[in-house]
Order: C-alpha cells, then structure tokens, then sequence
C-alpha cells in the first residue's frame, strides 16, 4: 500500500488534514448553540451565517474536490468543450439571485429546511415534495462518491495504494459531521479555500515559467488535438459541439442551485443581504476555476501521463496531482494535495447533511413520525447522514468509480426535472400539482433515454472508433437521433428539461379544464420578501455567547 510513497509529501498532507479534521471537532463549540438538538442549529448553523462564513461555505461546497481534477482532466482530453463550467458558473449568480433570494425569506417564515418542505407547503402535494426529496437525495449521494475520487486521484500521486487511507478519511469526515453538523464544513472551509487560492495562484506562476511560458503552452496544446482523431478536439469549440457546449453550461448553471446541498447553504445565511453580496462577489470562484482549467494544457505540455492501473484502465483524475508532483518540490506539493483532499470534505460534509435533511423532514417526519420532536428529527439526520457517506464509500470501494460518475453525471439532468415545482413555483402557482408530477415524470423518461442512446466512443489514430460503453457514455445528445440531419448535439438535460415544462403546461390546462382540486398555498405572496427582522420570520434556537 505504500510502496513508491513521496514520504515528505505524505506527512504534509496528513498533517494538514489532521488539522483540519480537529477543526471540524472545534466547530461543535463555534458559535455554540444552547443545542444541536435541532436541524436549525445542526443542519443550518443556526441559521445565522454572516457574509464571510457564507462565502467560503457556498464557494468550498459548489467547487468540489472532483471539480479540481476532473475540470482541467476533461481539458486535458478534449480541449476547449472542457471550459463549459467556467461561463456556467458565471451565469448562474443572477439567475439564483431570482430564485433563492425568495426562497431564503419564505423558508425563515415557515421554518423550511428543504426545498421539499416549501414544495409541500406551495402546491399542497405531499407526492410531490416526496418526488423532489427523493431526487434530491439520489442526485447528491454519487456527488458525495465523487469527492473520494478526488482524494483517491491524490493518494495515486503520492504512491499510496489501497482503500484503507479513504476508509479512515471518511470515518473522521463522518464523527465530525455527526458532532458538529453544517458548522464543521463552514470552519473548515476557510482553511480548504485559503489552500486552494495559494495554489493555484502559485501554480498558475511557477508552472508556465517552468514551461517556458503561456506561447508553449497553447502550442503544445494544439499540436496534440490537431493530431486527435476526434473532430471535436481542440483549442477552438468546434462547430457541431457549440450548441452542447452552451446547453451543457445553461443546463447545468439551472441545476447547480436545485441541488440540496447548495439550498442549504443559503438558507444558513443571516439575512437576504447576505445572499445579495454573496451572488455578486462568488464569481472570484469562477475566475479561479478558469485559472484551474488551464492546468489541463499545462499537462499537455510538460508531457504528464495519466496512472494507468493493472489492468491497463487510464485514470484521468490523476493529471493534475501528477503536474503538481512533477513541478513542485515535495514539501508543496504535500500542500497542493492536502488543499484537493480538503477540498472533498467540506462539499461531502454539507451534501451528506442536506441529504439526511431531506430524508428527515420529508419522509421520516412526513410518512414514519408525523410527532417528532425537533431532538428527534436532529437525531434522524445524524443517523442519515452516516449512512449516506457509507454508501458513497460502498459505492467507491464495490464499484467500479466509474459508475459513480455516470450516476454524477445523470444526477444533474434529474435534478434540472425539480426545477418548475422549485424555482418557477417561487414565482407562480400556475402549474397544477399533478401537471408538475408528470412533467417530473416525463422529463426524467426523456433524461434517461437521451442519456442511455449516448455510447462512450473511443477514436482511433487509425480513424475507426471503438464503442467502449453502450449507454449513458456522456451528456451530449446527437440530433441525429430524433431523426434530424445534422452533426449537432445537445445537452440531454435540456431536452428533458423542455419535455417537462411541456407536459406541466398541457396538463395544466387539461386539469384546469376537469377543474381538478389545486391543492392548498400555506404561503402568502408577501412572506416571498420577510428579511430577518420580519416578526413573521421563524425563530430558531439561541445561540450561547
């Protein structure tokens, strides 16, 4: 297990995440509650995160440890397609500005912790919130599944084999999460974020210096995709991938914010102030993920070659550690890994804690213990959120890892089906209850057929392909396949997301039309803009100064 092992790059790691793992112990006494028998204290910090905690909270959540690996690996493969999840998450501010800001106020008002909680409260449809917090928990466990990945990616780099390291990473990421709930994660985030700035900043210097500067660079970048035998490699988005490339970024900017865990980071902020500056200030994230995508051409040229393990499988993941390895001196590449391996759990804290939220209020209290108490719904997400990480453990250490991100990879076009009872029904109340259940249900049919005609294609040097997976082999849909002439292809999540509305408006207007009884609206239109000091806004424990 440790043969091969960079000894000093191992301790600084393993001394940085010990550190780090005794902090999420210490955040049980941050900003200490009277108890953390509660969700709103263990599941949302009390509700009462300022502008500065949010900010590392919701950049170290949305920018995972798997995002630092694969973003610049898939630029290191394909090219330019690689870059979508910089513009994506730039446009996805103002848009979740719409939604969440609203969401944040009628949530304080009501108590919600979910996004199922308003969902139930809005249309009046127990079905359907249980829809939405099912899919919420399906989407977000294999995420949590990835974040291993990353560290695992880490661990290669430094020469150390084996499950036991992640077996033992984990153990600790579940005994703090259980202890200290959402506060361990937005602790830990300054450190992880801090890391990651050094990093990158650093790296973004040093290696193209090494290189021979930014004109080497790119040329050995284009030199290899002009070699590729995949059309669509290259610097340049080539013209059949334009349409993918900018549903794949709008597709996902519309899914980034549905996902629980990003929920509930916001709705732990303070006030919808808080939510303001954050929307505007959180895109310094994208122009560091920009920066990190470019580690992919530096790859390219200091001619980094992927792990390739004993039965010859490429690992992808591990270009970026292995640039690190290869470009620094040992002691700071310990620091460049521990930042990637830190980097897995603050996300995989946050989204096994939204994920037990979900299964709390909108199955254990909803169909199990219509009477729990709020110690007892504290209690159920604990518990729930241990077994979430041992089945994304499960998942990683029985599976094969790729699995985990096919399942990733599906997890954002289901979510993208939540999106009309969710976001839109922030807005109106237009859609029937049971319009919004079918389109649910046809836009998730569309999203798994579209995925599963999606082969996985090697090219060949030769010009011949070979299929290497039959099904759900990536997200861009061929138009050929709904018997259109063209080379073109677009995001699957899109195409389902247009079922679904689709369908919620045609069976809207039928039910309308069969005056079929439109469930009942627990809120009021101005609780969609109650900011902290509203006397209708939820009161939560005190917190013990």
């Amino acid at each position: 297990m440790f043969d091969d092992v960079n000894v000093t790059e191992l301790v600084v790691f393993t001394i940085l995440f010990v550190v780090v793992s005794a902090l999420g112990f210490v955040a049980a006494r941050w900003r200490k509650a009277e108890t953390l028998d509660h969700l709103d204290e263990w599941g949302l910090g009390g509700r009462n995160f300022g502008g500065w905690i949010t900010w590392f909270l919701i950049g170290g959540d949305l920018y995972t440890a798997y995002t630092f690996v694969a973003v610049p690996a898939l630029v290191f493969g394909a090219g330019a397609i690689g870059f979508f999840a910089v513009p994506y998450t730039i446009v996805v501010y103002p848009i979740v500005f719409l939604v969440l800001i609203r969401l944040w106020s009628i949530s304080h008002v009501h108590g919600f912790v979910t996004p199922a909680d308003f969902v139930r409260a809005r249309h009046g449809s127990s079905t359907l919130a249980l829809l939405v917090a099912i899919t919420g928990i399906v989407a977000t466990m294999p995420y949590i599944a990835l974040q291993l990945v990353g560290i695992e990616a880490v661990l290669k780099a430094m020469g150390v084999t084996g499950h036991v390291p992640i077996i033992v990473a984990f153990t600790i990421l579940a005994a703090y999460t259980y202890n200290s709930g959402l506060r361990a994660p937005a602790l830990i985030a300054f450190v992880k974020d801090t890391l990651i700035y050094l990093v990158i900043i650093v790296a973004i210097i040093v290696i193209p210096y090494k290189l021979g500067g930014w004109d080497e660079i790119f040329g050995a970048a284009e030199a290899k995709f002009k070699a590729s035998p995949n059309p669509g490699d290259g610097v340049l988005l080539a013209g059949p991938s334009q349409l993918q490339y900018a549903t794949l970024a709008f597709g996902s900017a519309l899914a980034l914010f549905l996902y629980p865990h990003s929920i509930t980071g916001v709705l732990a902020s303070r006030d919808r102030n808080v939510i303001k500056r954050n929307m505007a200030a959180l895109p310094a994230y994208s122009f560091i993920l920009g920066l990190l995508a470019l580690l992919g051409y530096m790859a390219i040229a200091a001619e980094i070659a992927p792990i390739t393990n004993d039965e010859g499988k490429v690992d992808a993941n591990t270009i970026v550690p292995l640039l690190f390895d290869e470009m620094f001196p040992s002691w700071f590449a310990g620091v460049a890994f521990a930042a990637i391996g830190i980097g897995a759990l603050v996300p995989a804290a946050i989204m096994s804690i939204a994920a037990a939220n979900l299964w709390t209020r909108n199955i254990y209290k909803e169909y199990l213990n219509k009477d729990a108490t709020p110690a007892q719904e504290a209690r159920s997400s604990k518990l729930a959120s241990l077994v979430v990480k041992i089945g994304a453990l499960l998942a990683i250490l029985v599976l094969d890892p790729q699995f985990s991100i096919d399942l990733q990879l599906i997890g954002g076009i289901i979510m993208l089906q939540t999106l009309p009872a969710v976001a839109i029904g922030l807005y109106t109340r237009w859609f029937h209850r049971w319009a919004l259940i079918a389109g649910w249900a046809a836009g998730m049919a569309v999203g798994f057929w579209t995925t599963y005609q999606i082969p996985q294609r090697l090219f060949n040097p030769d010009g011949t392909i070979t299929i290497v997976k039959e099904h759900f082999g990536g997200s861009g849909f061929p138009l050929s396949e709904l018997g259109i002439d063209t080379t073109v292809a677009v995001y699957a999540g899109f195409l389902a997301l247009l079922a679904n509305l689709a369908v919620c408006v045609v069976a809207t207007f039928v039910l309308r039309a069969m005056k079929a009884e439109p469930g009942e609206d627990r809120t009021q239109p101005g609780e969609y803009f109650a900011d902290r000091d509203d006397p209708r806004v939820h009161d939560v424990p005190e917190v013990v100064h």
